[in-house]
């Protein structure tokens, strides 16, 4: 198995090299994009299609709500759609199908605003279960739609602190209302390159109790195409009742315009009381723009070292493709 791993993980990188693609029949022609001639025109008309529907339905909607301004402003609304295959040595192969969508309401008021979005943050499970970026599939609970009012302060983060209070209910039966705080900060240190941010979040939920996170990232630029990053989170969820915490050393690396990996190092513990590190793990994440910042793919290798397994090291890997629908092409979704 890990020898057939290894190939998986070297044909992969491989293929998504920019030569490599010119050479199996992409057009040179096409910089912005790695699909064939025929791909591309069946993958801009549904994009366009589905892009100015999400639109157009966040506009009318806001209209509704807000002003008529709801036609001219910027608007965030998009919709994400992602396919991933994940193996974990030991327990074979999983495969998700993903769907995530934000509604933004921009004109509701000028501070006042109304969201609609799925997969909030309090329901992605622990810091285990989120861990490696791999995970993102949005599979964990179906049934995390939220319709909310977030006020806003005008405030920026570089200069006080930004908060934000939001209240509404998660789409489900029986209904479950929700009251959440975040507040926001972010610091540049002694004049230099550092800059250190951090990201806060205490919410309550009828049906499932307290959540309460905080995130400390301090980091800096190595370079024009590098930076490196230290984060620290700690998470409580009164379902759970158990403290969690997770340190993170990351260098990005911009390879070109369309690719970057991500070389990432971390360390999960739980209990305030008697602390012990449950995972250990290594990760690499290759992402490649494979058309116009619209269709993306993910190579996601990683080697754990689990509590539950004595530390023995496992291999995993996850594939990812996800396309995301929106009006205006994206500039940056590798962040």
């Amino acid at each position: 198995m890990k020898t057939r791993f290894s190939f998986l993980l070297l044909g992969t990188f491989v293929f998504y090299q920019p030569g490599y693609a010119n050479a199996a029949g992409v057009n040179a022609g096409e910089q912005d994009s790695d699909l064939p001639a025929w791909a591309s025109e069946r993958v801009e008309p549904l994009r366009e299609r589905i892009g100015l529907w999400v639109d157009g339905t966040s506009r009318s909607i806001d209209s509704f709500f807000g002003t008529q301004d709801s036609l001219d402003v910027d608007n965030e609304s998009y919709l994400r759609i992602s396919q991933e295959l994940d193996w974990m040595e030991g327990e074979g192969f999983n495969n998700d199908f993903g769907l995530r969508y934000r509604i933004d309401l921009p004109t509701s008021e000028e501070r006042l605003r109304l969201i609609i979005e799925s997969d909030p943050e309090e329901t992605q499970g622990t810091l285990a279960e989120q861990g490696s970026g791999r995970l993102t599939n949005d599979q964990r609970d179906r049934r995390t739609s939220t319709l909310g009012l977030d006020w806003l302060e005008s405030r920026d983060k570089r200069d006080n602190w930004s908060n934000r209070v939001s209240a509404g209910v998660r789409l489900r039966l029986p209904i479950d209302p929700y009251v959440r705080f975040t507040s926001k900060r972010l610091w540049q240190l002694s004049d230099g390159p550092w800059q250190l941010e951090s990201n806060n979040r205490l919410s309550w939920f009828n049906n499932e109790g307290y959540f309460a996170r905080t995130r400390w990232d301090v980091g800096r630029p190595l370079s024009d195409a590098q930076h490196l990053r230290f984060i620290t989170n700690v998470q409580w969820r009164e379902e759970e009742d158990t403290l969690e915490y997770s340190e993170t050393a990351e260098l990005n690396h911009r390879l070109n315009e369309r690719s970057a990996l991500r070389y990432s190092a971390i360390a999960i513990g739980e209990s305030a009381s008697h602390p012990r590190m449950t995972n250990y793990y290594l990760q690499t994440r290759y992402r490649r723009d494979l058309h116009k910042g619209v269709l993306f793919a993910d190579v996601i290798p990683e080697l754990h070292f689990q509590r539950e397994t004595s530390y023995d090291p496992r291999w995993a890997m996850s594939l990812r493709v996800e396309m995301y629908f929106q009006k205006q092409l994206a500039e940056n979704y590798f962040d």
